[in-house]
Formats: structure tokens, sequence, C-alpha cells
């Protein structure tokens, strides 16, 4: 991979690893619109401060966006998520390995 693929998948990294990114992403995979209180509640555990905080760098990311009934996950949030689902599967196996050790 090419130094310059490798800076566009870090950039890309850096968006997801602050806290509670991809759980507000995730929170929203179903493509219905949620309200901020929703959204807080669906997160779970996230303060108002962090929660408008991950919406502001989600939006100027282009993942997310806020419309007449709330927000919701843009077409490239849908498609990043489309790449993210297999890690529900991943996970499901992952601990059910871990349990039987």
């Amino acid at each position: 991979m090419s130094s310059k693929e490798n800076a566009a998948v870090f950039q890309l990294f850096e968006k997801l690893e602050c806290r509670y990114a991809l759980r507000v992403l995730w929170a929203l995979r179903d493509g219905h619109p949620q309200t901020f209180r929703l959204l807080q509640d669906s997160v779970g555990g996230i303060t108002p401060n962090t929660l408008n905080t991950r919406i502001k760098e989600l939006r100027e990311a282009g993942f997310l966006d806020h419309g007449s009934d709330g927000y919701v996950v843009t077409p490239v949030g849908q498609d990043l998520l489309k790449r993210v689902s297999d890690v529900q599967a991943f996970a499901n196996r992952w601990a059910a390995a871990r349990v039987k050790k």
C-alpha cells in the first residue's frame, strides 16, 4: 500500500477512533432518524457535550446529517456502515470463543 493510501486509511481511523464515534454511527445504522435525546439514549453513557462534539465531527466528515426528523447517516456513512457490518458477525464469533476458554 502506498503512503498516500495509508494516509487515507489513517485519516479515516482517526475519525472513527474518537470515543463513541462508531457507536453514534452504529446507533443510526437502521436508517431511521433520531433526535438528540434518542441518539444519546441509543448510544448509552455518552454525555451531551461529547455527543455534540461527535455529531459535529461526523457531520464535518460527511458521515452524518441532520434532517427535519433528526440525525441520519448520509449515503457515505451508509457505505461505511455496510463495510463495518461484518464486525457484528466477527464480534459474535470472538465473544463465543472467549466464553469457551
